[in-house]
């Protein structure tokens, strides 16, 4: 008897703390410490969309020269509120070419405004036009 209850305790540890282990959601902060974070994501947010087809014949220095040179600009810019960028990588061959995605977020469509004439958008424009074989810009709003 004194085995089964001491059996029973150690299965009911087991299935109160084993799944986070295992899950990697053991070291997450409890659920009223990610409050802010839920409200955060219900914000809305104007998002700059940049996706990018080089020149055929640009080199890879050529093309870290534009990725450092845009994402310099977030250091620059405070109306930037998010920066991130990435190289294609989707399976399906529907690029078109476009091979680097750009986001940059916003508060405001007054801060847009401001970033788009920018000196330092200018200068990073200027670094990128003699490798630009097109571009496609897209801006949306999220959030509620």
């Amino acid at each position: 008897m004194k085995y089964t209850v001491y059996l029973s305790v150690i299965i009911a540890l087991w299935f109160n703390y084993a799944p986070g282990m295992f899950s990697g959601k053991a070291d997450e902060p409890a659920k009223e410490e990610n409050i802010t974070d839920t409200e955060h994501m219900d914000q809305k947010r104007l998002r700059h969309v940049v996706l990018i087809k080089f020149k055929e014949n640009t080199s890879e220095e050529d093309i870290a020269e534009v990725e450092d040179a845009f994402s310099a600009l977030p250091d620059k810019i405070p109306e930037i509120r998010d920066y991130e960028w990435g190289i294609n990588n989707s399976p399906e061959g529907l690029n078109k070419g476009f091979t680097h995605c750009f986001l940059v977020t916003f508060a405001s469509e007054e801060d847009r405004a401001v970033y788009l004439p920018h000196p330092d958008h200018k200068a990073f424009v200027e670094v990128l036009e003699p490798h630009l074989a097109d571009v496609l810009v897209v801006d949306y709003w999220t959030g509620n």
